[in-house]
């Protein structure tokens, strides 16, 4: 198992969230950029650089792992192969909603292409923080029980 982080975007105490988790845990974090992402380092935690940070996840996931990204688009395509995929603000993708959040996603860009919504910047405050830990915690607890469970069965 693999945590794997779309880190372009990605809050540092996000990142400070899941490197402490790799740390306790043993499963390692790769956060994955198109720049070099300041991280709090651990024995389990690393970089990668990418021009194209989206393929180079997309290309090394494996049942089991994990994916946080705001990328809808890349997340749509990480549900499609059943594995585990949420966002820095503890919205877990699944098969039942990613479809309106592509939508909802595209629509939000067609009225700022036109000018009918001005961009604004996410707030990224306590509330979405605990929202993140609250579901990662319980994904990553979820998904560590599964590998446990597949090697007490081989």
């Amino acid at each position: 198992m693999t945590i794997w982080i779309d880190a372009d975007s990605c809050p540092k105490s996000v990142r400070e969230i899941v490197s402490r988790a790799s740390d306790r845990t043993g499963v390692p974090a790769v956060f994955v950029a198109n720049r070099p992402v300041p991280l709090r380092r651990g024995r389990h935690v690393q970089t990668v650089v990418r021009a194209d940070a989206d393929a180079h996840i997309l290309a090394a996931i494996v049942p089991g792992d994990m994916v946080i990204t705001r990328d809808i688009p890349l997340a749509a395509r990480i549900v499609e192969q059943n594995i585990c995929v949420m966002n820095d603000r503890g919205t877990l993708f699944t098969r039942e909603n990613i479809g309106e959040r592509l939508s909802i996603r595209d629509y939000m860009k067609e009225l700022r292409e036109s000018g009918a919504v001005l961009s604004q910047k996410d707030q990224f405050g306590t509330k979405e923080r605990a929202a993140f830990a609250a579901t990662f915690d319980r994904e990553l607890t979820r998904l560590l029980a599964h590998t446990s469970q597949q090697g007490t069965q081989q």
